[in-house]
Order: C-alpha cells, then structure tokens, then sequence
C-alpha cells in the first residue's frame, strides 16, 4: 500500500482479448505508471497478469475478483494486490493468508468502515461517479483512518481534486489505456498528483 499512495494512480487495464490487454499493460508500464490492475473481465486474464508480474515493473495486480478461487489464482499468476468491486470476506482472507494488499469495492462509509476493521489494506470507492471529492473529504473528516482509493469514472483531469480531497490513490481506465500518447498522458498525471500532494 505503501507504493500505491507514492504512485496515487492505479492504471486499470480491461480489454476485449489478452493480446490487447498485454500491449495495454506494456504501454502503461513503459510509460513509468507504477501500479497496474488487470481486470479478470478480459479473457486470458491469468496469463496477462503473469506476463506483466514478469517483467518486473511496478506493482501488478488483479480486479473484479469474486470470490476466494478467484483470489488464489490471481495470487498465483503474481498478483501483489487483489481488487474487488464488492466487499468478499473470503477473498479478504485469502489475500491475507498471503500476505498480499486486498482494496475492496465499497458504497457506503458503513461498508468501507466494516472492510477496514476487518482487515482490508484500503477500500475502492465504487462507482465514484456515485461521489464527489467534497463528499469525499467530508467523510474523511469524520472518519480519517479510511484509506480510499476512487475509481469508476475517475479520469486524468479529475484525479487530482481526487487526491486533494484525501485520497490514498484513484483508478483510473480507459482514459489512460486508450490514448495514442500513453507517456504524456501518464507524466502529466503523475505529475499533477504531486503538485497537489506537495501545495497540500
């Protein structure tokens, strides 16, 4: 959890078939983005998360796990986090029995407060588009040991107020994944996180 914060962007990568979400992967690593999700929603997702775990490049972990099978082969692929888009109590055990970071998907500042307490690393805010980063700071205010992570809808120009508001890190997809320019995009929104983290 400790790099995702340094990082403040998780970059998602979802695809249509596993050769794209390997060039995806690839692009987003070479580009210096430090923390990569590969969602299970693309086919062949065990082994793009292999093949990205192997060029030893950041962080790589796996989204939309559903439940604890999922959880060991994604752990077993190399998979160093386990995202959720739903609060799981097995697949939370699961990756702590393996010592690896679980972030589950959560609403309500009910469910975040239950998925911390009961050992999760950090919750996903999910869908974001749900919230707003001032309902964001507000809850934070009330209940600051939340590790937050926004994601769903977050884009590259809305990040920023993201992490302004608190945010441990955001989520962010296909904005990052589907421009030409993959390196630009991923440097000016690094850097954008800084200059907020550093004026704050």
């Amino acid at each position: 959890m400790s790099r995702i914060r340094r990082s403040g962007v998780v970059g998602i990568v979802r695809a249509g078939d596993p050769d794209t979400a390997r060039e995806k992967a690839t692009r987003l690593q070479d580009a210096g983005l430090p923390v990569l999700e590969i969602s299970l929603t693309t086919p062949g997702a065990l082994e793009v998360i292999r093949a990205a775990a192997a060029r030893q490049v950041g962080i790589v972990g796996a989204g939309t796990v559903l439940n604890s099978r999922q959880a060991t082969q994604v752990i077993e692929a190399g998979a160093q986090v386990v995202v959720t888009p739903a609060f799981d109590g097995e697949v939370l055990q699961v990756a702590v029995e393996n010592d690896v970071a679980c972030i589950p998907g959560c609403l309500t500042p009910t469910e975040m407060l239950n998925a911390m307490r009961l050992g999760a690393h950090a919750v996903k805010i999910f869908p974001a588009h749900l919230w707003s980063p001032e309902a964001l700071a507000g809850l934070l205010e009330a209940m600051p040991e939340l590790v937050c992570v926004p994601t769903g809808g977050v884009s590259p120009s809305s990040a920023p107020a993201w992490i302004q508001a608190g945010a441990a890190a955001v989520g962010v997809g296909s904005s990052l994944t589907s421009v030409g320019d993959t390196r630009t995009v991923v440097d000016s929104l690094l850097g954008s996180i800084a200059a907020v983290r550093s004026s704050g």
